[in-house]
């Protein structure tokens, strides 16, 4: 599973020599936004501050004369604006979900240095990403995880206590009410080109807390370059839940929490009876006038998951 950690409150300095401190390998800096710790005993961690423009500025050399003067100090103030309100991002390689543990005294030492997280500022909507490799890459498979995460969003929502500065922005939303109800018709059964097709009418943008773009694009890249134009989608035979907070700051905080969260949707993907009776029902509250307006399903989920 790979894992993505979005933070503050320390320099890009820092963040690479606690990550070598407490994993190993050797610092190798791309530019003043972008680092790297490689020759892990896990492989290679990105660190990066997560603005593509700034990102892109800083792999540059800037041109000679005014215009190269103008640039610099733009940059300059961008970003210094930047890293007091964007985060900083460590992208860990895929590593072994029963080695996960291991990358708990990095959070540790992280939070120790000074690490600040969802919970430290009203307008820090930073997240914790897990991305679950896939058992197989099934039409079926594919389609039970979304099922399966569509019917356990509300209740992932509130078990998680997923911050409110998260839940305002536009980066892990559901999947849209007609979407949903597409997916849980019992007699919905995609081919692969259909069910990329019928996510990408509904889900074009990887702003959805399951983003399911990733693996798309592993799949038929063409089919989803012509839907979405973002170069930031990366072809991947893995999942990319985007819903945690990243509580970094929070004394004993670490991975395991979120983990057994998604062990969830896991179960309930891989139960299809089980994920079919919950489809039903949610189809049935969807389709009401108001919808899940008072916000009872999380509770009939919980009872009955």
């Amino acid at each position: 599973m790979g894992v993505e950690l979005e933070f503050s409150g320390l320099t890009i300095e820092r963040i690479s020599e606690t990550v070598r401190s407490t994993l190993g390998g050797e610092i190798r800096p791309a530019s003043a936004y972008e680092h790297a710790v490689v020759d892990t005993p896990w492989g290679d961690f990105a660190i990066e501050l997560d603005y593509a423009y700034l990102k892109e500025r800083g792999r540059r050399e800037n041109d000679d004369g005014l215009w190269g003067d103008v640039e610099r100090v733009s940059e300059d103030l961008l970003g210094a604006l930047a890293k007091r309100v964007v985060p900083f991002e460590i992208v860990c390689p895929p590593i072994a979900i029963d080695r996960l543990h291991e990358l708990h005294p990095m959070i540790a030492a992280l939070r120790e240095a000074g690490a600040r997280g969802t919970g430290a500022s009203a307008v820090y909507a930073f997240g914790l990403h897990l991305n679950p490799e896939l058992p197989d890459l099934e039409t079926t498979t594919l389609l039970g995880y979304i099922r399966a995460f569509t019917v356990a969003y509300d209740w992932l929502v509130r078990a998680s206590a997923i911050d409110i500065s998260r839940r305002v922005f536009p980066y892990i939303q559901p999947y849209p009410r007609e979407y949903a109800r597409l997916i849980c018709d019992p007699d919905y059964r995609p081919d692969r080109d259909r069910l990329i097709d019928d996510y990408l009418a509904h889900n074009a943008s990887r702003n959805r807390a399951l983003d399911m773009l990733p693996v798309f694009a592993h799949l038929d890249a063409e089919r989803v370059r012509k839907a979405v134009d973002d170069h930031l989608v990366s072809a991947r035979p893995a999942l990319h839940h985007r819903l945690p907070n990243c509580e970094i700051e929070r004394p004993g905080w670490d991975l395991a929490p979120d983990w057994n969260r998604w062990l969830v949707v896991e179960e309930l993907a891989a139960d299809a009876p089980r994920l079919d009776r919950l489809c039903r029902a949610y189809r049935d509250v969807l389709e009401q006038p108001m919808g899940d307006w008072f916000g009872g399903w999380a509770d009939t989920f919980e009872r009955d998951a």
